[in-house]
């Protein structure tokens, strides 16, 4: 029962991560594609510009901030299941401890290769942002 348990934790955490990044990936992509082709021209106020150019850009943060404690909840799980197996065995097998702990904690390093791409993107995509508001204003007199 507790491989069951094992497996479908490994599958949902890794999984929710695959989809997290797949969301980020897509986000990412539509903004750079709507960066490259936005006219600047079509758009006379500021803010509606604004408001064009940062949609999507929340998904990208929320996975960034979120992706950790996605792999660290993972991690938990993992440990918690690696003691409660130990504690059923009634014996203390380092060995058994060792492999546990570090299969467990292969969600948090999950968890880590998700965020950290997706804030480098994010912070890439505000800073395009801003240089495209800056040209905008330029062309505006602003």
């Amino acid at each position: 029962m507790l491989e069951i348990l094992k497996t479908a934790l490994d599958f949902g955490v890794l999984s929710l991560l695959g989809i997290m990044s797949v969301i980020m990936l897509a986000m990412a992509i539509e903004r750079m594609l709507f960066y490259r082709g936005v006219d600047l021209s079509e758009f006379s106020h500021a803010d509606t510009l604004n408001i064009a150019l940062t949609r999507n850009l929340t998904w990208i943060y929320t996975v960034g901030a979120n992706a950790p404690y996605v792999g660290l909840l993972g991690t938990v799980l993992g440990i918690l299941i690696t003691f409660y197996e130990m504690g059923q065995g009634g014996q203390v097998d380092v060995n058994h401890i060792m492999l546990g702990l570090a299969l467990a904690l292969k969600a948090t390093a999950a968890g880590l290769i998700v965020a950290i791409p997706a804030i480098m993107i994010y912070n890439g995509l505000t800073r395009q942002v801003e240089v495209l508001m800056g040209k905008w204003r330029a062309l505006n007199d602003i």
